[in-house]
Order: structure tokens, then sequence, then C-alpha cells
């Protein structure tokens, strides 16, 4: 069954929700409440990732997000940390995570594939070719699929070789991150071609720019919850391990539909 992690950003300018849960305790409140519309995980972050960002320290980045997810694990909720720091990753961990979620692959910090092999966590490893300032220039491919399995692959290679086990990864192509449009769309129509790596896969779809070109032209960035949920369905039918969203209701009620079609298939015909 594909997991649902709910995205909480602890930050004041995350691009789809400008900073609505960018204080303690609203956040720890929209943690829960996630997990009540049927979050399976929740995706804490304190640093934007969106094209053009600005850079948090590391010190900043924990202080955000470490109270948060302390309390959310508390309160029995299955958590990952969304982060590329490696000073972030040890704390998080420390405070209860179970998952990290790291953009980078481990590409920005030398010492993140170390603190993951450590932990015994789940590490997530996105597709990555640079900051938010950067990826933009990078979005050239010849092969989009090709070439983001071949780099993929070559990460897992290293981070196995820093010695996380193969058991604990889990593999996400990067939508939207060193990525034009036509590549997000080739990508998600292409998720099978993933399978060779014989790794789970978690789709982060959700709100970004590319799932606009489905709605009229001055839609809002909420109205994306929609078509976010269809991917979410795509995303499972291709095997998924994960779906990283922001309206986790949408998604979950559009994979329960899956379920139960899916079940009344394996049970065949009525009597």
């Amino acid at each position: 069954m594909t997991l649902v992690m709910g995205v909480l950003n602890v930050t004041p300018d995350s691009f789809s929700d400008g900073g609505r849960w960018a204080s303690t305790d609203v956040a720890i409140k929209h943690g829960l409440e996630l997990v009540a519309q049927g979050a399976d995980v929740v995706d804490v972050g304190g640093e934007s990732t969106r094209p053009g960002a600005t850079r948090v320290a590391p010190a900043d980045e924990r202080s955000r997000v470490i109270p948060v997810i302390t309390a959310l694990a508390q309160n029995g909720v299955r958590v990952s940390v969304d982060t590329f720091n490696a000073d972030t990753a040890e704390a998080a961990v420390a405070a209860g995570a179970e998952i990290i979620n790291d953009v980078s692959g481990g590409l920005a910090d030398p010492l993140m594939a170390g603190v993951a092999a450590r932990s015994g966590r789940t590490y997530v490893a996105m597709h990555w070719r640079g900051h938010a300032q950067e990826m933009g220039a990078r979005a050239r491919y010849g092969d989009v699929v090709a070439e983001v399995r071949g780099e993929l692959a070559l990460r897992v290679v290293e981070l196995e070789r820093a010695g996380i086990k193969r058991s604990n990864l889990v593999l996400d192509p990067g939508l939207g991150f060193a990525k034009l449009a036509e590549h997000d769309w080739e990508l998600l129509a292409n998720l099978s071609a993933f399978d060779e790596l014989n790794l789970p896969m978690m789709v982060g779809a959700s709100r970004k720019r590319f799932v606009a070109a489905v709605l009229p032209a001055q839609a809002s960035v909420l109205a994306r919850d929609l078509p976010t949920a269809v991917i979410s369905v795509l995303a499972a039918q291709a095997g998924a391990w994960a779906v990283r969203v922001h309206d986790v209701s949408a998604t979950r009620t559009a994979l329960n539909v899956l379920e139960r079609v899916a079940a009344a298939v394996a049970s065949g015909p009525a009597a």
C-alpha cells in the first residue's frame, strides 16, 4: 500500500502555504491534523527548496523543526525530517524522526550519508543537481528518464559505500528540481523505468509548477490539489512506496477509491 506523506513546512517562505505553519504551536497542531486526515507520515521541513529560495542557516532550521518533531513523535506520529543538513538530520533522529528525506541525495552535505548510516533510519535520496539558486540552469537533458535513473543509480552506489543499508534506501526522481515541466511529465509517464533500480520510490508532485498546465491560467496554487491527487493514484498504480502531498485528504480519498477497486478486482465477480 502506498503511504501518504503529509507536508509540514515550518517556514515563512513556502511556495505553497506562505508560512501558515511557521510558528511551533501552529505547526504541531497542523501536523496532528494531517494525521487525522489520513497521513501515514508527517514530513517536517524548515527550509524552503522552491526555485530561487534563500538558504537558511542550519541552526535556524533546527530551531524551527526540532520542537515540532519532538512534539509530534511524542504523540505517536511517524515523522520524517526534510533536510539536506547532516546536523539537522542527526538532531531530528534524536528527537524521534523515523525518516530522513534529503532532497540532495547526500550531495549537499558530505556528512549526511554517515549520519543516515549510523541512524539506521529510512533515507530518501532525491535526484538533485544543485541548490535552489542553481537548479534552473541545470535542467538540461537528452533523455531525462535515462539520465535521472542513471544519476540515482550512482547515488545508490555511493550511499551504500558510505554504510547505508540498501533496505533503508528510498529513491525520489525529484520532480520540479532541475526539471522543466516537460521533464516532469515524462518522468511521471515512465515511473516503471525506475523499477530496474529495485528500490522503493517516493513521488512528490504536490502543488508543483508543472501541475498548473492542466488548470485554467489564473488558477490558484491550491487548485493544484485535485490534479495532485490524480497523480498520487498514478504513482500508486506504478508501485510508489509513498506520495508526498500538501492536501492529505484529497490524496487519501483518491487512494481509498483505488484500493476499493483493487479489492473488488481481487475478489472476482459478485455472485
